[in-house]
């Protein structure tokens, strides 16, 4: 298949995942400093995932972790990958996300889910005067929105600050749903294929065919999100993934740990049954050299139409970690 011949930002996911024998603190550090890596590499944007009641993942106040890194940044896009909406007030994410647009200005992105980010007893705990929100997400963007805009000033509630700023907002999703949303509502669109592979290709075609055009977006814009792990040999970059297969296999057993160090195979780890279960959950998945994986993210990103290209690297050790980001970057500017 001939390239689009068009060049493709990409950006970064960071989940905050607190790996064995790591603090909060030291993994919040590390959060910024693979940041400041992404920036020095020319990433587009750094986005946060809300996350609750899970004791090994530290994005939960996602708005003050995306000031953390913002302040430790200097152009690099931050934003929300995402904020779950149906948690929250929409005048209190206003009035985050204007007080961090007017500290960091043109730097801040509001990605806006559906979805609780947490078990269904911790989501009855976040929405604890209303269990219904969820189906009203559509409405409570509409409300967010009026928020930021300037023909919210003659109302008798309104967002200080957030009122008049420029906070781009974009769907996230997992599902054919939040296409039809995105495409109707007019705003750029992120799918979970990192997570959520099934209907990717589909809510990418939903998304383009209905997209209607709107104040902030004149276009479709398209951006999934997949795992990425590179290193020198395949050898390697198979090691290094069993941390990332590992913390899949812990969902699956409902027996979540504490990112684990590298092993040299999952032989005698997973069953067979659990095998394909994992693969399957992480179809969207590049594991290789730079070499190798450059065919197919090309390949990937044409038959999509991807119009940018989210990446999150769950890695265990750090400096390799941040080693797979550069060489991403490379790959990327040598397709461009």
């Amino acid at each position: 298949m001939e390239s689009n011949n068009k060049k493709i930002e990409y950006s970064f996911l960071d989940l905050a995942i607190i790996g064995k024998d790591r603090t909060t603190k030291q993994t919040l550090n590390n959060v910024l400093a693979t940041a400041q890596k992404a920036e020095e590499h020319n990433y587009n944007r750094f986005w946060l995932a809300e996350h609750h009641n899970m004791p090994n993942i530290a994005s939960s106040a996602t708005s003050v972790l995306i000031g953390y890194v913002a302040e430790g940044t200097n152009k690099i896009r931050v934003g929300s990958g995402g904020i779950m909406l149906p948690n929250h007030p929409p005048l209190v994410i206003a009035e985050q996300f204007g007080t961090l647009e007017a500290l960091y200005p043109n730097r801040i992105d509001l990605g806006l889910g559906r979805a609780p980010g947490t078990d269904q007893l911790t989501a009855m705990a976040l929405r604890r005067n209303n269990q219904t929100l969820v189906n009203f997400f559509p409405e409570q963007i509409k409300e967010l929105q009026h928020f930021f805009s300037v023909t919210n000033e003659f109302e008798k509630v309104r967002a200080y600050p957030g009122e008049g700023q420029n906070v781009p907002l974009w769907i996230l999703g997992s599902s054919t749903d939040s296409a039809y949303l995105a495409a109707e509502m007019g705003l750029p669109y992120a799918f979970a294929s990192h997570f959520a592979p099934d209907q990717l290709q589909l809510a990418g075609r939903i998304y383009k065919k209905n997209f209607k055009p709107s104040a902030q977006l004149e276009h479709p814009y398209f951006m999934p999100c997949i795992n990425l792990i590179l290193a020198d040999t395949e050898y390697e970059a198979n090691s290094l993934a069993t941390s990332f297969y590992r913390m899949f296999l812990g969902i699956i057993r409902n027996d979540r740990q504490p990112m684990q160090p590298p092993v040299e195979s999952m032989n005698g780890i997973w069953s067979v049954q659990e095998e394909a279960t994992v693969y399957n959950m992480t179809a969207c998945s590049f594991i290789g050299t730079k070499e190798t994986m450059k065919t197919e993210i090309q390949r990937f990103c044409d038959v999509l139409g991807v119009d940018e290209l989210m990446i999150t690297t769950p890695i265990y050790d750090y400096e390799k970690r941040k080693y797979s980001i550069q060489l991403f970057s490379e790959l990327m500017n040598e397709l461009a």
